[in-house]
């Protein structure tokens, strides 16, 4: 029943994920803003939680950049200020290798700043699109590249992205409820593509740009279970989650 609603709702194309609630209702629906794309960790160090090989941040902020991290020096500005303010912060970049990687690899284990990176979804021009699709989710002031006239060492925590959960697999990343979706900056996105769309004559570019929009506008489904005890949580997660798995199954076959 409900979580079959629930597909039907987000459509094919939306996302659900589920969670475990603190009250001892069984299943409640939850409606928020957000956005999941197809990026796991960087590194398997980053999970918080070893036993489902996740990471789950609560209120993170979110810092975007087209660049690729190779040194750590390059973005110290922005972990000093988010290490100050005793959040977590996630990372999404064109890539974050050598150096770069490892020193924060190092800080989280070593208890310091809480933080993750993952790689920004897509190639080329449609990774600078969706790039800035996150952005206006997340309520991130900028996307970091080179055309862009501020610093880095000028970015305030005011100009980051945020939300209130963020969950990260080793394949995808879940942004959860950060902009409200009837925000001027999300609809006049929206519109934007839409109106690419009309005027693109290659099948190709509006079937990705219509994936775009989806993203945008469907937002996403959290399925919070709940119980009297901790095991009974978890099983009924369990069952949730397979159910769910089900149910997209058969929607999709139609």
């Amino acid at each position: 029943g409900k979580i079959a609603q629930c597909v039907r709702e987000v459509g094919k194309d939306g996302v659900i994920t589920v969670e475990e609630s603190k009250g001892f209702k069984d299943l409640e629906v939850e409606r928020t803003d957000g956005m999941q794309f197809d990026r796991g960790y960087l590194s398997p160090y980053f999970v918080t939680n070893a036993e489902k090989m996740l990471v789950e941040f609560e209120n993170p902020y979110i810092f975007l950049t087209e660049k690729k991290i190779n040194l750590v020096q390059s973005i110290l500005p922005v972990l000093e200020n988010v290490a100050r303010s005793g959040r977590p912060l996630l990372i999404i970049a064109e890539d974050v290798e050598g150096e770069a990687l490892s020193t924060l690899v190092l800080n989280k284990l070593r208890g310091g700043l809480q933080v993750a990176a993952v790689k920004a979804p897509g190639f080329g021009d449609r990774r600078k699109d969706m790039l800035g699709d996150i952005a206006v989710i997340a309520g991130a002031k900028y996307v970091v590249n080179d055309e862009l006239a501020v610093k880095v060492e000028d970015i305030t925590l005011d100009d980051l992205g945020t939300a209130k959960t963020v969950r990260i697999t080793k394949d995808t990343t879940t942004i959860i409820g950060s902009v409200d979706s009837n925000a001027d900056s999300i609809t006049s996105r929206i519109s934007q593509i839409k109106s690419q769309i009309e005027v693109s004559s290659s099948d190709y570019d509006k079937e990705k740009l219509k994936e775009r929009l989806a993203k945008l506008s469907g937002g996403v489904a959290v399925l919070k279970v709940g119980g009297s005890s901790e095991v009974e949580v978890k099983e009924r997660k369990d069952r949730v989650e397979d159910a769910l798995h089900a149910t997209r199954a058969a929607v999709e076959e139609g």
